[in-house]
């Protein structure tokens, strides 16, 4: 959606406010994609302020919240899952979103109305507004999106929030909230450096600022040095401290016909997203539900089983068509790619390998290039659209032939589509990763085709 100048904005907005009518989704969307001009800015000063006018609806919720760097949606999916399986409303804050914008905030899967949208969106524009007018910064878009949601979770009676932060942990905007139940933690490694910190250790530090005092932490396995860091955070806030241990992880199936594990006292436990990582996260996400149990929010074993069983998490490492075999994945960083190349080996060995690639100028596209690239037979990039941030795929392509030089770059996604699966043919298989902002895209593209 095309951003609007300020003036001509609000001059509009004046306008329709004044007709005392409610903002519709549209202008809503235009307001919050015009908020965008604002950046992104960590720190919860402004956040605190947008919020405390709109009565501080997030005080009244309760939260699981969640940080990471890779991993962090699927614990969601699987936390949230199993939570409404077992009876209670369930929002859920998610971000980046890969099919419309509306899927960043859910209830119970169910995405935001559009009248809600429209209008919960008029009473932060009016906030925002009033502290432009007092001279205080205006809220970011996302600190517009988090507050939107904290409005609609609480009108709509959650029981429970399942809380992704955007960046980091410690000043991100998600870290407003003061009613966590459990802090839980997907896999901590390198990414967005330039904000959080040069060093795992800085950035695991950042991220360890969700924990709040004598509350429940969990965490997925993570190196040494990340541990050391979370349990220095736990001990200074008096907060307890579970991490999964790979050793309490047996019995493991992992395939397309059969994914599953046995998780200490649990056997048999069948994952519904598949991935090398997902029984890491689906352990954690085991993990956060009883100790939610002890705090009051009990799940039984039927619940507990059903939901893991029944979790989807779209973009990761996800089948999208089976003739070819066609897979979609959000791996988007250094962890992510040697994660992906793991999950390859054990799932397709043997298969002919076309991969279709686009991914954001700011990350780490040669590692990631240097692990995965040699393991295709084709590759076709594609520039991610509607993104400034978004690298050229001819530019990608460059990247790519250091490692593979059967490379090429297509015009937009529909024919890096056509001419991948035409590589692929009867016997190879597709595999299009990157940035998760082009996934939907191309899952649009795909389905339209098969009808």
């Amino acid at each position: 959606m095309e951003c609007r100048k300020i003036d001509e904005f609000v001059s509009g907005i004046s306008k329709f406010i004044q007709k005392e009518e409610t903002m519709t989704y549209e202008e809503a969307r235009a307001f919050i994609d015009d908020t965008s001009k604002y950046g992104y800015i960590l720190g919860l000063d402004t956040v605190t302020e947008l919020l405390s006018r709109l009565g501080n609806p997030q005080d009244d919720l309760k939260f699981v919240h969640i940080a990471g760097t890779n991993g962090k949606g699927s614990i969601l999916a699987y936390v949230s899952t199993i939570l409404k399986e077992a009876g209670y409303k369930v929002g859920r804050y998610i971000s980046p979103t890969i099919f419309e914008y509306r899927e960043r905030i859910q209830v119970n899967e169910a995405y935001i109305p559009e009248e809600a949208v429209a209008r919960l969106a008029e009473r932060i524009y009016q906030a925002g507004q009033a502290m432009l007018a007092e001279g205080l910064a205006h809220p970011t878009a996302f600190e517009v999106e988090t507050a939107l949601a904290f409005l609609y979770f609480k009108e709509t009676d959650c029981d429970i929030v399942v809380l992704e932060t955007g960046m980091g942990g410690l000043t991100d905007a998600t870290n407003v909230v003061k009613t966590t139940l459990v802090s839980a933690f997907a896999s901590i490694s390198m990414d967005h450096m330039g904000f959080l910190g040069d060093t795992l250790e800085e950035i695991a530090r950042i991220k360890a600022g969700i924990i709040k005092p004598d509350t429940t932490v969990i965490s997925t396995v993570q190196t040494a040095r990340v541990r050391e860091v979370l349990e220095e955070a736990c001990r200074e806030n008096q907060a307890s401290y579970r991490e999964v241990q790979k050793e309490d992880l047996k019995d493991k199936k992992i395939s397309f016909e059969d994914q599953s594990f046995t998780y200490k006292d649990r056997t048999n436990l069948r994952p519904g997203i598949l991935g090398s990582c997902q029984l890491e996260n689906a352990a954690a996400a085991l993990e956060v539900i009883d100790a939610l149990g002890e705090l009051g929010y009990p799940v039984t074993e039927e619940a507990l089983r059903r939901g893991l069983e029944q979790t989807e998490w779209a973009g990761r490492f996800t089948v999208i068509e089976e003739d070819p075999l066609f897979l979609v994945d959000g791996a988007h960083n250094r962890d992510a790619a040697d994660r992906l190349l793991e999950t390859l080996k054990l799932y397709v060995p043997e298969k002919r390998k076309i991969f279709i690639i686009g991914v954001l100028g700011d990350k780490e596209y040669d590692y990631m290039m240097s692990r995965l690239a040699p393991e295709a037979e084709r590759i076709v990039t594609v520039m991610t659209p509607d993104n400034q941030r978004a690298l050229p795929a001819e530019e990608l392509a460059e990247a790519v032939r250091k490692y593979n030089p059967n490379v090429e770059a297509a015009e937009n996604i529909p024919e890096a589509v056509k001419k991948a699966k035409g590589y692929a043919g009867g016997d190879g298989m597709v595999l299009a990763f990157g940035s998760l902002s082009y996934l939907g895209d191309l899952i649009r593209v795909v389905r339209k085709e098969a009808g």
